[in-house]
């Protein structure tokens, strides 16, 4: 049986496992179901997620004209520090940086490789930690717009990480730590314009990854290189499918490509 559609990051429910979900045009797979199986991907083209061509892909799903052209792939979405929404002031279009930079958002610690800080809509915890594949995580501020989480984040990362070591994570070679120890120490280091939101009453959320086993040296798997790949599905962290061969295929990172699965 064969699959075939554009690739999106996998949709996820937070439970025990986190449940994923691999949506491709009309059909989607429930990917903790196929744990065990063999799956052979082949690239088959790509598909821009704005204008639909096959076009490269540059970065983000989009091919080079939409990333530098389209509001979602502004410069303020890696870098949140730079949004302007709450000045008024228009990057690529005001309506939609005002839906999406004027609203709650989270600044936080999670545990993958490493502690760390990130930034995410309100909307969208537990969804990023999970996307990260962060085993805990927990809020340390929660502010009404996205500035004020980006200048929280920078401020933070000169105490504390903000990147995540990919290879670790999957390894699953990570040591718990006390969250709110580390978001105790961090408190003093919060910008004063973001003082009056931190948050000292939530526990640590744990997360639980549907993995058969670990890879002990992952190696990443370029589709589009190697045209087609097959393998025993063992694993999904993050946004990572792991297989048995310690190859390691990260969804998120090759959104536009129209691939096709067939499982054995």
């Amino acid at each position: 049986m064969f699959y075939q559609g554009v690739l999106t990051k996998m949709k996820t429910e937070f439970a025990e496992p986190i449940q994923y979900y691999l949506i491709l045009g009309i059909d989607f797979l429930n990917m903790n179901q196929l744990l065990g199986k063999t799956i052979t991907m082949q690239f088959v083209k790509h598909q821009c997620l704005k204008c639909g061509l096959d076009k490269p892909i540059y970065r983000q799903g989009y091919c080079k004209q939409d990333f530098f052209d389209i509001p979602q792939a502004g410069d303020w979405i890696m870098r949140p520090e730079l949004s302007t929404a709450h000045l008024g002031k228009e990057d690529r279009d005001l309506d939609y940086e005002k839906r999406a930079q004027l609203q709650p958002h989270i600044v936080y610690l999670a545990n993958s490789s490493n502690v760390k800080v990130g930034v995410t809509r309100k909307s969208q915890v537990p969804t990023r930690w999970i996307d990260q594949g962060a085993h805990e995580a927990i809020e340390i501020v929660e502010v009404p717009n996205r500035y004020l989480a980006g200048i929280t984040e920078v401020a933070l990362k000169d105490h504390v990480a903000d990147k995540t070591n990919w290879r670790k994570m999957l390894k699953n070679d990570v040591e718990d730590e006390s969250l709110v120890e580390w978001r105790e120490r961090l408190k003093t280091y919060i910008p004063e314009e973001a003082q009056d939101y931190y948050i000292a009453s939530n526990t640590e959320t744990k997360l639980d990854f549907p993995v058969l086993s670990y890879p002990e040296k992952p190696k990443s798997l370029n589709i589009e290189k190697e045209q087609s790949y097959t393998g025993k599905l063992v694993g999904v962290k993050g946004q990572y499918l792991i297989f048995d061969d310690d190859t390691v295929f990260n969804i998120r990172s090759n959104e536009g490509l129209v691939v096709k699965f067939t499982i054995a």
